[in-house]
């Protein structure tokens, strides 16, 4: 047996109350190596009088890997108090005791001494990680407002285009699209099967992707005013759909109020600890173009990646977590939304997002919280930060099996397996599961076309723990590349190149196609691809 491949800790993902009466242990051990395991546990007050080491409660195998087995028991003690360790039987008939202090020989010398076990003081049900019910039973349809649909052409931005008028939209490019094309397709949404909508952000902003936030308590007027927007979210809740917005405190546009002021102030700005500034005169860059701004390099202030329009906040100065948790309680105490999702959220101090969990969830105790984080995230998915990330690590493999074609599907089952026992159980099962969004080519692109492998890796996905998400137009077999090509306006569509019945009038491809979509709905959740 290999007892350096033996890993468990206490008070994790390896241990922890998944709901009252059930407490979850986890033990890892090496792929083929052992076995069985068996908890061994009981009150730590009672371990001389009951000698509960005597006998052992059977662990289960849950998962492998290429490298691990997982065990694991869901039990409980009645007083609420344990201590534990456990005996782990190799396939070489080796019999070993595995403690918080080690591996030692199963045997009763050190079964009963109390301080070689594991410990649960005392189960706290309000230390434990509580998910949303309600997420687990939600399909989300990712909306970028400027993309979807134009409903109303009097707040169309100077400079709009007609819609499908270019092959590949650029960054600078605006189509029109805003929040009452999207109120004018809630009842398609509901038709599909839609129980949730992800906004991409929809304050007010210089760009059409909106994410150098001007104004973080105003609709953009692109894409109409606060009032239209109370009435897409009461419209989207009476169809029993959830309405989630997106928001980045990380950073805020040149164009804000704080970063105009040290434009103009320099060291006098009163928000020049607002940021992290290097040094003085701050460099202007507001007369580049939107290309230019993404890859602007460095400058002499700390930004989003190297997009010079998006100076980063310094989270961390108290003025700047009052201002950002009073946006994060406004939007829900005024607008009833059930979510945020948090952009580039690994880029936040822990000790920020600690606090926007207790501001928020102390309004609306059922908030999803979703942060965009693309790697494993388990210092974010305790219970205090995150309810869900993004699951982009998890849908990677489903990518490279199906799309790729990189792994067999044993080393498929070993990556996702590796994957989910990153988290606790109601963790995963909120875990926001997608394989295109606004930042990536879009699914049809990766499945070079074909639509068949599109919905054979969909009904993988959607078969897996989690909530799912559709990026908008999959519906309808949109296509795209990186971004902005990903961004194109919902009516362009491959569905639509295929048609041999083409009228050329892509503008107004909806309103002459959309009931043949509606006919068949999400029926399966995939069956219009």
């Amino acid at each position: 047996m290999d007892t350096a491949a033996i890993y468990h800790r206490s008070e994790s993902e390896y241990a922890y109350l998944y709901e009252r009466g059930h407490y979850h242990i986890r033990i890892r051990t090496k792929t083929r190596d052992v076995d069985s395991v068996e908890l061994i546990s009981g009150d730590p007050y009672a371990l001389d009088e009951q000698k509960w080491y005597t006998s052992g409660k059977e662990m289960k195998k849950v998962a492998t890997t290429n490298m691990h087995d997982y065990w694991m028991i869901d039990t409980h003690e009645p007083t609420k108090r344990m201590a534990y360790g456990f005996r782990v039987i190799g396939k070489d008939g080796i019999e070993i005791f595995y403690s918080d202090q080690g591996v030692y020989p199963f045997e009763e010398t050190f079964l009963d001494q109390m301080n070689f076990y594991f410990r649960v003081p005392y189960i706290h049900e309000i230390d434990a990680f509580r998910a949303p019910k309600w997420v687990n039973e939600t399909i989300w349809y990712q909306i970028f407002p400027e993309r979807f649909r134009n409903g109303d052409n009097s707040n169309d931005p100077e400079g709009t285009l007609p819609w499908g008028s270019k092959e590949h939209p650029t960054r600078d490019d605006f189509y029109g699209g805003d929040l009452q094309g999207v109120l004018d397709g809630l009842d398609y949404l509901e038709d599909l099967g839609i129980n949730g909508i992800y906004f991409t952000p929809v304050f007010e902003a210089h760009s059409n992707h909106k994410y150098d936030t001007i104004d973080y308590k105003e609709i953009d007027p692109d894409f109409g005013d606060k009032a239209l927007f109370k009435k897409v979210v009461e419209e989207a809740h009476k169809r029993g759909m959830r309405v989630m917005i997106d928001a980045v405190f990380n950073h805020v546009g040149i164009k804000s109020a704080q970063w105009q002021d040290i434009i103009e102030n320099q060291e006098e700005s009163k928000y020049k600890d607002w940021f992290y500034i290097h040094s003085f005169p701050v460099q202007d860059v507001s007369g580049l173009s939107m290309d230019e701004l993404e890859n602007v390099g460095r400058v002499n202030y700390d930004t989003f990646a190297f997009t010079g329009h998006m100076p980063k906040l310094n989270t961390a100065n108290p003025e700047v977590q009052e201002y950002l948790l009073d946006i994060a309680t406004y939007w829900i105490k005024e607008f009833d939304i059930d979510a945020w999702r948090l952009d580039v959220a690994n880029e936040v101090d822990h000790y920020f997002w600690k606090k926007f969990f207790k501001e928020t969830t102390a309004i609306k105790e059922d908030l999803y919280i979703l942060g965009e984080i693309w790697h494993s995230s388990q210092n974010w998915l305790n219970g205090d930060e995150f309810h869900a990330v993004m699951n982009y690590a998890f849908t990677d493999n489903i990518e490279n099996y199906f799309f790729k074609k990189i792994l067999s599907p044993t080393r498929l089952v070993s990556s996702l397996n590796s994957q989910r026992m990153l988290y606790r159980r109601q963790t995963t099962e909120v875990m926001f599961n997608l394989f295109d969004s606004h930042d990536t080519p879009r699914i049809l692109n990766k499945a070079g076309g074909d639509k068949n492998l599109v919905k054979s890796a969909m009904a993988f996905l959607y078969s897996q723990p989690g909530t799912p998400c559709m990026y908008y137009g999959t519906e309808v077999g949109m296509d795209g590349e990186g971004d902005p090509d990903c961004r194109m306006q919902r009516q362009r569509s491959r569905l639509f190149l295929l048609r041999e019945d083409t009228h050329g009038d892509q503008g107004n491809y909806d309103q002459q196609n959309e009931h043949e979509i509606r006919e068949d709905g999400l029926k399966n959740r995939l069956g219009n691809i």
